[in-house]
This record gives C-alpha cells, structure tokens and sequence, in this order.
C-alpha cells in the first residue's frame, strides 16, 4: 500500500490532498493524517519524528519526505503533473530549502482548521482513519 501522511488541520496540505486525489486516477496513493491515530502508529513503525515539517509518502516501506515526496507523487499524477519529477535534478538541498519556508509560513499563508477534515463519500475509502 502507498500512504501519503498529511497534516490534517493544514487548509494548503487538504488542498493538496484533493488535488492528488483528482490527479491520481488509478488510486495509487491511500491517505492518513499525521494526527490520527493511525498516522502517528505509521510514524513510529517506520521510526519517523512525530515532529517532523513535511508531508510523507510510504511505498513499498520506503519513506519519502519533503521535496522527495512531493516529486515521488507528482510521478505519479495525470496530466503534466508527473514532468516534475525531472526537478530531482537540483540538490535536494536546495528543493528541500523552498519547501521548508513554504511549510514554516503553511499556517500564515493558508490557515488552518480546529480539527482535521472528514472526506467526502466518494473519497471516503482513499483514506486509512
């Protein structure tokens, strides 16, 4: 199974989590909140800190974190989407560099919610809580 963990009061990671679930025709990828119960067992299970910035991917037991997550998914998403992948080729640095002040200011920028989202009926099964 391929997990994306998400924050889940984050208005900018919900609204990248439907974004992908738009994109991602062939159900790749099946969805949990970094708070949820089953997000914070998945943390553990794979020795990741519960205090970590960063959306996750999970596939095949491997961990992607940051700008690597982010393009892991882009691969694949319908559409253009995937040709992200080839800004791999940048150090993951300085990919990574962007993506923290983008997740440092995610609050600031797009707010936030009192709890996490509940999705909707269609998109119900695409998510592990």
């Amino acid at each position: 199974m391929n997990i994306i963990l998400f924050d889940g009061i984050c208005n900018l990671c919900n609204s990248g989590v439907q974004f992908i679930i738009k994109r991602d025709s062939k159900g790749h990828f099946k969805f949990a909140s970094i708070q949820s119960e089953t997000g914070q067992r998945l943390l553990k299970k794979h020795g990741v800190s519960n205090k970590i910035d960063s959306i996750i991917v999970i596939e095949n037991e491997k961990i992607y974190i940051k700008s690597d997550a982010a393009l892991h998914i882009s691969k694949y998403l319908d559409g253009y989407w995937k040709y992200l992948i080839c800004f791999k080729v940048l150090p993951s640095a300085f990919r990574d560099f962007l993506y923290d002040i983008v997740a440092k200011n995610r609050y600031k920028w797009f707010g936030k919610k009192e709890s996490c989202m509940l999705p909707a009926l269609e998109t119900k099964a695409r998510f592990l809580d």
